[in-house]
């Protein structure tokens, strides 16, 4: 996994990838009276209420397969050996309007390639896992849900 791509942290998503280090699911959500809504990805302001009020609310970690893709070669060299994998955008089930960009593996340390990609349908059930890549970043990944 050494030369994959990651996520830059920012100041704004720095608390979801401390949560997500702690084994966490965590969404930003506006902390102004009567907003509240869930916001993904994390920004400084709301978009609903333009509050710069937020909080970090706790998510069940499930979801369903929203969509996915199968890159095809050419690919960066890193991805290219693990091809064929699958690139998921995950609803979640406690914020349906809300979804995530991973991968669906084995088990959180499992290659991009651990699950055939004929066992992928989209609304599968899914649930979170947490593979940490750096110091900084942990990645939310997805395994089927039984």
């Amino acid at each position: 996994m050494d030369d994959l791509l990651l996520p830059e942290v920012d100041e704004d998503g720095a608390p979801f990838w401390a949560y997500a280090a702690r084994g966490e699911l965590r969404v930003q959500a506006c902390a102004a009276p009567g907003c509240g809504r869930l916001r993904f990805p994390p920004r400084p302001c709301c978009p609903h209420c333009r509050s710069f009020d937020s909080e970090w609310r706790a998510m069940s970690g499930r979801g369903r397969v929203w969509s996915y893709v199968l890159p095809h070669p050419p690919l960066l060299p890193a991805y290219a050996a693990q091809a064929p994998y699958n690139v998921v955008l995950v609803a979640l089930a406690d914020a349906p309007g809300i979804r995530l960009v991973g991968n669906v593996v084995s088990g959180p340390d499992a290659p991009l390639d651990s699950v055939d990609p004929g066992r992928l349908r989209i609304g599968a059930p899914v649930k979170a896992v947490f593979c940490p890549v750096s110091a900084d970043v942990t990645l939310v990944r997805w395994q089927l849900e039984r």
